[in-house]
């Protein structure tokens, strides 16, 4: 494996030139500038990125750190964001939490030394996990809010109305007792979709009634059980998000509940499981791969120096598929 000393050796140039023409640090002539780039195609020299990182002032690599790559939400989001580096000329780092706050702030951390261009963060921590963390680097932070101190923007669906959707959705199909699986209220997602659901129960004179729910399967497993056995007579479900409802789902069924005939359910996201289900999953979506591609420009333009929207809230809508009563009013 050829060597930058052997690059040097053919263009009859230093090694530090050779470096200087690849990394773009100095001014070098264009007679030398040709002579190394010929003797680098001869040689087939490839140079150690990593090691060329600490040199750049740039190392073409955005970090994405997810809190669970697990659920279908955020590994749609990782596609839609290496999808647009790669256009941008960018490569990106995945690192997966696993809801483990020291985790993430650990992944951080290296992707600061690495000289990422930015980060991309979903996460499940708050604001008071970064009270004593600094970040050296631009930090776009989707689908819910945390206040960080390097944070350049922050990209999330209206979660607000999803939530208010989704309430009005089953009223108009026929439902009065309806329960919100409510998401974690540490969070701007759950606290939101939450908050939505009461404003339109209230306007819809529905009493509220809720269950706490985390955004696994396995969460909504056992807070499916609780809802049932404090909500014996519910006839419409609010799900935090469509992993939940899938564990709601296979609850029901085995419990010989039949959906939507018995009770009805509705999701939040709209993930492809969501159409795979049968019946098929009703939903509010959330525009994952816009986010994804978004939170790539504004990274890109930051670089650039170029302006870009700061408070990014994008609109969701209502999906009826099957779970839910009024798919023949669609038809």
């Amino acid at each position: 494996m050829a060597s930058i000393r052997d690059v040097a050796r053919l263009a009859g140039v230093s090694p530090s030139t050779v470096s200087r023409v690849m990394n773009g640090t100095a001014n070098v002539n264009d007679e030398k500038v040709k002579r190394v780039q010929q003797a680098i195609e001869e040689t087939g020299f490839r140079p150690n990125e990593l090691a060329r990182m600490l040199y750049r002032k740039s190392s073409n690599i955005i970090g994405v750190i997810v809190p669970n790559i697990e659920n279908p939400f955020f590994s749609e989001i990782a596609r839609s964001i290496e999808e647009e580096s790669y256009k941008h000329g960018y490569r990106i780092l995945l690192c997966s939490s696993n809801d483990d706050t020291q985790k993430e702030q650990i992944n951080i951390q290296m992707l600061v030394r690495m000289k990422a261009d930015g980060i991309i963060l979903m996460t499940n921590s708050t604001t008071e996990d970064y009270a004593n963390i600094i970040v050296d680097v631009p930090v776009v932070v989707v689908d819910r809010r945390v206040v960080m101190g390097n944070e350049v923007a922050y990209i999330q669906a209206d979660h607000y109305e999803g939530g208010r959707l989704a309430l009005k959705h089953l009223v108009e199909c026929g439902c009065r007792s309806i329960v919100c699986m409510r998401g974690p209220l540490e969070l701007t997602s759950g606290r939101d979709r939450y908050r939505g659901y009461e404003t339109a129960a209230k306007e819809n004179d529905i009493r509220i009634q809720v269950v706490d729910a985390g955004y696994s399967f396995k969460d909504g497993d056992g807070a499916t059980e609780n809802l049932l056995r404090d909500y014996p007579d519910v006839d419409g479900i609010i799900a935090p998000n469509d992993m939940v409802a899938l564990a709601v789902y296979k609850n029901l069924f085995r419990r010989g509940i039949r959906v939507p005939e018995d009770v009805q359910l509705i999701g939040f996201d709209d993930i492809p499981l969501a159409e795979l289900l049968t019946p098929e999953l009703t939903t509010i979506e959330q525009p994952i791969r816009t986010m994804g591609r978004m939170a790539v420009e504004i990274i890109v333009k930051n670089s650039a120096g170029e302006p870009f929207e700061k408070d990014n809230i994008l609109p969701v809508k209502l999906v009826r598929r099957e779970t839910t009563g009024c798919l023949s009013e669609m038809k």
